[in-house]
């Protein structure tokens, strides 16, 4: 009853249901709240930090921003049963669901012209002339039947790995360095299909999650961007689960030295032997990898690495990745 009750007392209140309708849609941050229910900045960060106190909603920092979803677990579930009780033709519901479109559709707009002004391909894999497609269908046939769980898309870029896994996740997390990425990935999984997937800014050296919180952490295309890979590696492997996996998407040893100058690698790929040593040295149990492709000058590969069922960085976790995700998604004290 203690824990319900704040729950219950929270969602009485009609800004507050609307609120957590539209973070149910997506990730939100202040402005877009309200642009969409013509309410000012302080008021509904009022409500905003009573639906967080009562763990509703997730909160995470990006820069000068904070993007607030919807929690998963039992208490996202009570909400969104709450949710599905609002009436569709509701006047302010209706407002606020157009309301969300029009956001999301300007947000579409300023992330493809960032990245024209960047000039960023949207996908290195077509970029570099690899079969993106061969790659993913590769990738899903070495995963686990079945549901995967607790999901870590590390450099997660535009976010396609988590489009492609939507299905078979209990919950998703994206994270990447770059602004515009994120820009990019939101949009992307903008749809309530993924609303169990979520994205935030992160240092892949220096993640901000509490260990052993996932089940299946990758690296796709992005350990070669490292200064230093063995530390991603270890980082990766201190979120896994025990007896999760982490697998390693990117280039074998190669002699396209323009790469590191023209795309900015630090690393001419990766020797079967290098990956080996480096997820040994993280505590984890090596499997045999496999190529995609034939032996031309670029040849991906993926290595891929099980933690031990007693796994010396697990804890209990049992709620969604961003409750675990550390302080900046706990304290909701500080202003919003």
């Amino acid at each position: 009853m203690e824990h319900l009750l704040p729950i219950l007392g929270a969602l009485a209140d009609p800004t507050r249901l609307r609120l957590l309708a539209l973070a149910a849609r997506g990730a939100f941050c202040v402005n877009d709240f309200c642009e969409v229910l013509g309410q000012s900045q302080p008021r509904l960060s009022r409500h905003l930090r009573v639906l967080c106190e009562a763990g509703l909603l997730a909160r995470a920092r990006e820069g000068a921003n904070a993007w607030f979803t919807l929690v998963q677990g039992e208490t996202g579930a009570l909400a969104r049963d709450v949710l599905r009780r609002l009436p569709p033709d509701d006047p302010l519901v209706a407002a606020d669901r157009r309301g969300a479109a029009r956001v999301l559709s300007e947000r579409a707009r300023v992330a493809s012209d960032t990245f024209r002004r960047q000039g960023a391909d949207w996908d290195e894999m077509r970029a570099l002339g690899l079969a993106a497609a061969d790659v993913e269908a590769l990738l899903v046939s070495l995963l686990p039947q079945g549901r995967l769980g607790r999901v870590l898309d590390v450099g997660t870029g535009t976010g396609r790995l988590l489009e492609l896994l939507a299905p078979r996740i209990g919950a998703g997390l994206g994270v990447d360095a770059s602004r515009a990425m994120l820009a990019l990935a939101r949009v992307r999984l903008a749809d309530a299909a993924f609303s169990h997937c979520q994205f935030r800014l992160a240092d892949m050296c220096a993640l901000p999650l509490a260990d052993g919180c996932f089940d299946l952490v990758v690296l796709q295309m992005v350990l070669h961007y490292a200064e230093a890979p063995a530390l991603v590696v270890t980082e990766a492997a201190r979120v896994l689960a025990p007896g999760g996996r982490l697998v390693v998407v990117d280039l074998a040893p190669h002699g396209e030295r323009a790469l590191l100058a023209q795309m900015g690698h630090t690393v001419a790929g990766f020797s079967d032997e290098a990956m080996r040593d480096m997820l040994g040295n993280a505590g984890l149990s090596a499997s045999a990898p496999v190529s995609v492709g034939d032996e031309g000058a670029l040849r991906v590969r993926i290595w891929q690495g099980e933690a031990s069922r007693q796994s010396c960085f697990a804890q209990d976790q049992t709620s969604a990745p961003l409750a675990a995700a550390g302080a900046d998604a706990r304290q909701t004290e500080h202003a919003i």
